[in-house]
């Protein structure tokens, strides 16, 4: 049988789509600092920029997989898909926040 469809998940899904969005801007400011020098970044975050996204891929088409044979409705299954990329974009932003800015920035006299 289906679950009960709650209007709350379609709201729970907008704000989670909207903190990804906006974690997503910050991973690609502080990456783009870094490629110019002025952010601290891992010898293999180019790397990582590029795999992440397969994984973070898979694991959201396994979760809806999962959601659909539960019998989950839309709400619940959208916020299914974007519960592993959410947690992907909140450890990039940590991970790459705690690396912090490279201290080249202009002269105090």
């Amino acid at each position: 049988m289906f679950q009960t469809r709650m209007p709350v998940d379609y709201w729970r899904s907008a704000v989670m789509f909207g903190a990804i969005l906006a974690e997503a801007q910050m991973v690609i400011a502080m990456r783009t600092l870094g490629s110019f020098g002025a952010w601290n970044l891992g010898p293999a975050e180019h790397l990582r920029m590029v795999a992440e996204k397969a994984g973070a891929a898979s694991d959201a088409g396994h979760a809806v997989s999962r959601a659909l044979w539960r019998g989950a409705g839309p709400g619940a299954t959208t916020l299914a898909a974007l519960k592993p990329i959410r947690k992907r974009t909140r450890n990039n932003v940590k991970r790459l926040h705690r690396r912090g800015p490279t201290g080249r920035g202009p002269k105090k006299d």
